[in-house]
């Protein structure tokens, strides 16, 4: 195998992932940002692949500004902000983590789905500020706990399903809302959003990344929610109107809710930030060991794949059918 150039951009390696890389691959830079004007001088003409991420994306004018570009991998699972029709335009092959940390973001997603309905948060800031032993009352009111809680997932794929697994030691029942319906599950299905908030006290969004999803949970939906609801969001951030979760959370339309995602990142607003009924992590639910060497696997395997002019191993839904076709076809 030729040695191929890799730009690596909108992510932070760590020193063993970089390794993985630069085995086969040389490594010609990194992007800070990412438009033409962050391609590292010289490296532009040589470029055959980009390791980066969905959050990140890729741009008609990036990939303009590199002819040779064939491949671009995301590093997890997201790709919204790729531009998949100019892709497949250009024929540049786009690839993703297909759920190669799903368990760890179902892992995560539980933690801060408990933190949120059982007030974690909150009650660990009243120990500190010194309000227990100050003997002031507490203003929780009464937590409703998961145990017989009516479970809602918006997009049952592999993370959903992970999630799902965890919820079913609470006892919790379980409704979901997918474009179709699954045929190997017994859990009530709803077709749209509205009727799954509507039955559920907790709506967990496990959407896939795509521009069909975006404010796909706006202030109709959370009304629908209602006054004991939680909210959780780790799939991306711009599946939730963040103006209308902020507004829900102050006047109490909704209970409380978890993000470990938003629609810009790093999050630099201040709405959310005086919400104390609102949990907050800096997207890092697919950031354990487990997931990070899972994913550099496959992004390994579908570099090698590409270049070695086979199909790649895990093309995005969008350009599967295009992922045979496109074997072989280096610049």
């Amino acid at each position: 195998m030729v040695d191929r150039p890799v730009i690596l951009t909108g992510f932070t390696f760590t020193r063993t992932t970089l390794a993985a890389f630069s085995e086969r691959y040389e490594i010609a830079g990194h992007m800070d940002k990412p438009v033409p004007a962050a391609i590292p001088p010289g490296t532009a003409p040589n470029v055959q692949a980009i390791v980066s991420t969905g959050s990140v994306g890729l741009s008609e004018a990036m990939m303009a500004a590199l002819p040779r570009l064939s491949l671009f991998c995301c590093y997890g699972t997201g790709y919204e902000r790729i531009d998949l029709e100019a892709a497949r335009r250009r024929n540049i092959m786009v690839t993703h983590g297909a759920d190669a940390n799903a368990p760890d973001v179902a892992e995560m997603a539980f933690g801060i789905f408990l933190a949120s309905v059982r007030r974690i948060v909150r009650a660990d800031k009243m120990i500190r500020r010194g309000d227990w032993t100050k003997r002031i009352p507490n203003r929780f009111g009464p937590i409703a706990g998961l145990t017989g809680g009516k479970l809602g997932i918006l997009g049952l794929g592999a993370i959903g399903m992970e999630f799902v697994r965890r919820a079913k030691g609470f006892d919790m029942e379980i409704g979901y809302c997918n474009r179709t319906k699954r045929g190997d599950v017994d859990h009530a299905y709803f077709p749209n959003v509205m009727e799954l908030a509507t039955w559920a006290d907790y709506l967990i969004v496990c959407l896939r990344s795509d521009a069909s999803n975006k404010h796909i949970i706006n202030a109709e939906v959370l009304k629908a929610l209602g006054p004991r609801g939680h909210l959780v969001n780790i799939s991306r951030g711009w599946a939730v109107d963040e103006a209308a979760l902020a507004e829900a959370l102050r006047t109490n339309v909704i209970e409380g809710a978890a993000l470990d995602v938003f629609d810009e990142e790093p999050y630099e607003g201040t709405e959310l930030l005086p919400l104390d009924n609102l949990v907050m992590t800096p997207h890092f639910g697919g950031g354990t060991e487990h997931a990070q060497r899972r994913m550099t696997s496959l992004v390994r395997r579908n570099l090698d794949a590409h270049f070695a002019g086979q199909p790649v191993v895990s093309p995005v839904p969008e350009l599967r059918d295009m992922a045979a076709n496109s074997a072989g076809r280096l610049r």
